[in-house]
């Protein structure tokens, strides 16, 4: 089981890997925490200093990384957030291929 601080971690290199440009700078601005694990809402520093949309990280959805199974799930960005994390508390939330990133292997996969 992850504690806050090593789920953060794979969260932070789980943006670094997202976002693998030298002027995008992703940052944390949220996380709700959940039993499960923590969803992480993110986007360009810059885009937060300025308020310029330009700046922006475009399909910037959240992402949770879980606690037991130390993998990160992106959702969509379609569709409400809301739905997609009942859906996978239920147990229905489908993906795409690379809708899970395992951080130890660095290898998306669709489960």
């Amino acid at each position: 089981m992850q504690t806050d601080k090593e789920m953060l971690e794979i969260a932070e290199k789980y943006l670094i890997r997202m976002t693998d440009d030298d002027d995008i700078e992703a940052v944390i601005l949220d996380i709700e925490k959940k039993e499960y694990g923590n969803i992480y809402f993110f986007n360009n520093k810059k885009y937060i200093e300025t308020g310029e949309f330009r700046y922006a990280i475009g399909n910037n959805a959240p992402f949770l990384v879980e606690k037991e199974k130390r993998r990160v799930v992106q959702f969509g960005t379609s569709g409400k957030l809301e739905l997609q994390i009942e859906a996978y508390e239920n147990g229905t939330f489908t993906g795409a291929l690379n809708t899970y990133w395992y951080p130890d292997e660095d290898r998306f996969s669709y489960k």
